[in-house]
C-alpha cells in the first residue's frame, strides 16, 4: 500500500480546486490618453462659441438695422400724416398728400387673389406627382415644375402682357361678364392691365414654390399611412384625402404661407399688368396698385422730403405685413402640430 504522506505523491485536483488555486488575472491597464493642456481647449472652445454666437447674432442685427433704417427715414411721414395714411385714398405729390389705401388694398388683393388661384393648381400637382403619376413620368413634371421658379420676373411680365392679357381679353373675361357681371367683382369695362391680370401673374409665379414643398412634404409621409387607410377599405382618392393631407397639413401651410410671402413682394410683374393706378375697386377687371410697384415706379421720381418719406413708410408697411403674415404661419403651425407628430390625427 501507498503511503499517503509521502512527498512524491501526485494528488489530482477538481476544477473547482484549480480555479480556487489560481490567481485571478491582473486588471487590464488602461490605455494610455496623451494629456492636452486645458488652457489651449478652452481657449479653442471660446474662439469657437464666439464665433458661432455672432453669425447667429448676424440675421436679427441686420433685421433690426433694416427696421430701424425704415422708421426713421419714414417718421416725418408718420408725424405729418398719422394714422390717417394706412386708410386714405388720395395720393399727389404736387400738393404733398398721401395715403396708402389704395396701395395696402391692391398689395392684400392681389396676393390673395393669386392663392385663390395657385392653392389648387399646386396642391393638384403634388398629389398627382407623388400618388397617381406613373413612375418615369414623376421626375420630368417635377423638373418642369420646379424650373418656373428659375424665370426672372421680367420675363414672366412681358410674357403677361403679350400672352396673358390678350388670352384674358379674348377667352376668359367675356364668360365670366355674361355670368358673374351683375356683381361688383365683374363690373366694369376692361382694358387688360388689372387686378385680375396681377393675380393670375402672380399665381402663376407662385405655383412652383407651393407645388415643390407640398410635394416634399407629401413624399416624407409614411407608407403605413397610405396602407393603413386602404386596408381599411378606402379608395386611393380617400387614403389621399383622410390619411396623406392631414400627416402633412402643417408643411402644406408652411408652403402657402411661403407662396403668399413672395406674392407679397413681387415686384416687376405685378408692375407691367396690374394697371398703377391709386384707386380702391371691387371689380377685378379695373386697374390697382401694389406697395412693391409704388416703390420700385416713384422712388426715383421722388424729389422732396415729404415724398420719400412717404415711400419708406410705404416699404415699412410692406414690411410689417410680410413680418404679420410669417407669424400668423407660424403660430397656426404650433397649433396644428401641438408638439406631437403631425399625422397622429389623420386617420
Amino acid at each position: 500500500m501507498e503511503d499517503p504522506s509521502r512527498p512524491d505523491r501526485i494528488i489530482p485536483m477538481t476544477t473547482t480546486a484549480m480555479q480556487r488555486a489560481t490567481p485571478p488575472p491582473a486588471a487590464a491597464s488602461a490605455p494610455h490618453t496623451p494629456h492636452i493642456p486645458a488652457t489651449g481647449a478652452n481657449r479653442a472652445d471660446r474662439i469657437y462659441r464666439g464665433v458661432v454666437t455672432g453669425l447667429a447674432l448676424l440675421l436679427p442685427l441686420l433685421l433690426l438695422a433694416q427696421v430701424s433704417e425704415l422708421a426713421v427715414n419714414a417718421w416725418p411721414a408718420m408725424r405729418r400724416f398719422g394714422f390717417g395714411f394706412l386708410w386714405h385714398t388720395t395720393w399727389d405729390p404736387v400738393a404733398e398728400v398721401y395715403g396708402a389705401g389704395p396701395l395696402i388694398f391692391g398689395t392684400v388683393v392681389s396676393s390673395l387673389l393669386a392663392l385663390a388661384i395657385a392653392v389648387p393648381l399646386a396642391l393638384g400637382v403634388a398629389v398627382f406627382l407623388t400618388e397617381f403619376a406613373p413612375r418615369q413620368l414623376r421626375q420630368p413634371v417635377a423638373f418642369l415644375v420646379e424650373l418656373l421658379a428659375a424665370v426672372p420676373s421680367v420675363v414672366y411680365g412681358l410674357w403677361g402682357i403679350f400672352v396673358l392679357i390678350p388670352f384674358l381679353r379674348a377667352v376668359v373675361v367675356p364668360p365670366l361678364k355674361s355670368l358673374l357681371g351683375w356683381t361688383p367683382f365683374f363690373s366694369g369695362p376692361y382694358y387688360g392691365s388689372s387686378m385680375l391680370a396681377g393675380g393670375v401673374i402672380l399665381a402663376v409665379m407662385i405655383v412652383p414654390y407651393i407645388a415643390a414643398v407640398s410635394r416634399e412634404v407629401l413624399l416624407a409621409v409614411p407608407e403605413s399611412q397610405r396602407e393603413a387607410a386602404l386596408g381599411l377599405g378606402a379608395t386611393r382618392w380617400e387614403a389621399v384625402w383622410t390619411a396623406v393631407l392631414p400627416y402633412g397639413r402643417s408643411g402644406i401651410i408652411g408652403a402657402v404661407m411661403l407662396g403668399l410671402g413672395r406674392a407679397l413682394g413681387e415686384t416687376m410683374a405685378v408692375t407691367m399688368l396690374i394697371g398703377n393706378r391709386h384707386d380702391i375697386s371691387a371689380s377685378l377687371l379695373q386697374p390697382a396698385y401694389t406697395i412693391a410697384a409704388a416703390i420700385a415706379n416713384e422712388f426715383s421720381e421722388a424729389t422732396t422730403s415729404t415724398y420719400l418719406s412717404a415711400l419708406f413708410e410705404v416699404g415699412l408697411l410692406l414690411f410689417v405685413i410680410t413680418v404679420t403674415v410669417n407669424a400668423m404661419a407660424r403660430i397656426l403651425v404650433w397649433r396644428v402640430a401641438r408638439g406631437r407628430a403631425v399625422g397622429s390625427r389623420a386617420l
